[in-house]
């Protein structure tokens, strides 16, 4: 039987059940969507004029264990972008690669097929219903996430390339599907000091991007950044920290200001 498009089998529902703040209509909201039987949420702060007003879009991926209420406030993008619709779902139990086996905890798909594709299509749904509702800037959007979050930005990367204009993982690798990723702009978190996702693993698909990009010699950028520049205007920005595991607080408007100097662009390969 073939799947259901996004739109049929996404009945959703618009649910405005809570607020991380006051009553600021560009505070984040819980909305629902249904996906294949499925009852998934997610926060999503929208500018005022997001239905007359073309807008940008940021998806941010809380890590395992996390909650979509933890990533609004580590990632701050709908008080550091207002002018943008931002998203931050809400992932369901599954199994971790480096941590509860069990699946106690909530988390996102690690690869593609993994947990049937429920996270992709939860992703799907969201965008067609964003765009349904909204005016969405489709030269403008944008996943960044930490940890098995940053590794399902990159999964975003790997199998929705044609939907983002840039992307920014954080304690994350792509090892396992690097080879499915297409040359994007990349500005990657990483921790020396990392004890879970080490920073080899993320050097190594750092590396592997840069190759991808066509990227030169880095030079500095922002704070403590480095950005290699790209032939094929696909440059890296680096942002390495002594830090371990953590999400750095510095990040998120080094993020935004990334996001905001690029927009969707055809790359011939």
């Amino acid at each position: 039987m073939k799947r259901q498009s996004v739109l049929s089998r996404a009945s959703l529902i618009l649910v405005f059940c809570f607020r991380l703040g006051g009553a600021d209509s560009a505070e984040p909201a819980r909305r629902e969507w249904t996906v294949d039987g499925v009852v998934r949420e997610a926060l999503v702060a929208v500018p005022d004029d997001a239905d007359s007003k073309l807008a940008p879009v940021v998806f941010a991926f809380h890590g395992h264990g996390g909650t979509m209420r933890n990533a609004a406030r580590t990632f701050r993008m709908h008080e550091i972008w207002p002018e943008s619709i931002t998203v931050c779902m809400q992932g369901l139990k599954t199994p971790g690669k480096l941590t509860d086996p069990e699946g106690k905890k909530p988390g996102w798909q690690s690869t593609k097929g993994d947990q049937m594709d429920r996270d992709l299509s939860f992703f799907d749904a969201v965008l067609a219903s964003l765009k349904q509702d909204y005016k969405v800037d489709e030269t403008r959007i944008y996943s960044t996430g930490h940890s098995n979050g940053g590794a399902f930005t990159y999964l975003l990367w790997a199998e929705r390339h044609d939907v983002f204009a840039a992307m920014a993982p954080s304690g994350a690798a792509a090892i396992r599907f690097q080879a499915s990723l297409k040359p994007k702009p990349m500005l990657h978190v990483s921790g020396e000091n990392d004890p879970l996702v080490k920073y080899q693993w993320q050097r190594n698909t750092i590396e592997y991007v840069k190759t991808l990009n066509e990227c030169g010699a880095g030079t500095p950028w922002e704070a403590t950044c480095t950005v290699f520049s790209s032939k094929i205007g696909c440059p890296v920005v680096t942002y390495v920290t002594a830090q371990g595991h953590k999400f750095p607080a510095e990040a998120p408007p080094l993020i935004v200001k990334f996001f905001k100097e690029h927009a969707k662009r055809q790359v011939s390969r």
